[in-house]
């Protein structure tokens, strides 16, 4: 791994000592998401409760500019401007670049019909979000403290089967999740709240080494 990104890490560390059980699975959390995204893939997140709010705050860490400006490329910005002058100066301007992530708890009409209309569909949105979205390549990540949590465990079946990796953020136990994920990050804490303070900084760092790779 590349100095500037493996500093990303030493610096977490640093400030949260109780997580250098959890580097080494950091470290592999982040090669499984480069890889997916140098091969023009995406990632799909699950989560209930805080966790699924931690799933909506990485989305909106890496589909813009988190701590650098992401600028449009000179090439995209000229396509931009001779379409139409004028917007096409606005949003050369402003457009940032991303990474692309779906986190799958935001889509109300969607999820309220399926639980509606399907027997036990309230376990099984994220596995269908998982079997329309999801594409051998692509990401899911579950997020659970306990690493328990039925509806992610029903979309990691999906994501095996169609060919997806899946990583785990939970707690010090691991639960089901655990076992099943390629990489298992698991914050070494056994109370919710806790685990969830641990959660934050982790994604926030692989949001930052994520953002160094692809726009440093």
């Amino acid at each position: 791994m590349e100095k500037e990104l493996l500093a990303h890490v030493e610096k977490l560390i640093d400030r949260y000592p109780v997580l250098s059980s959890c580097k080494e699975d950091i470290i592999a959390a982040f090669n499984v998401l480069e890889e997916c995204y140098v091969s023009g893939h995406k990632l799909l997140i699950a989560g209930n409760g805080g966790s699924c709010a931690d799933g909506g705050h990485i989305a909106g860490e890496l589909m813009k500019g988190f701590k650098l400006p992401r600028k449009c490329s000179d090439g995209f910005a000229l396509k931009l401007k001779e379409i139409d002058a004028v917007r096409g100066a606005e949003l050369a301007l402003r457009l940032q670049g991303g990474l692309p992530v779906i986190a799958l708890d935001g889509h109300q009409a969607l999820n309220t019909a399926y639980i509606n209309d399907v027997q036990n569909g309230g376990y099984l949105t994220y596995a269908q979000q998982t079997n329309v979205y999801g594409q051998a390549g692509d990401v899911l990540l579950g997020i659970s403290t306990s690493g328990n949590a039925e509806n992610v465990m029903f979309a990691t079946v999906v994501a095996k089967a169609k060919g997806l990796k899946v990583i785990g953020l939970t707690g010090a136990h691991g639960g089901k999740l655990a076992k099943v994920a390629d990489v298992a990050i698991k914050a070494p804490e056994a109370e919710t709240y806790m685990i969830q303070e641990l959660h934050l900084p982790v994604y926030h760092c692989l949001c930052l080494m994520l953002e160094e790779r692809f726009f440093g």
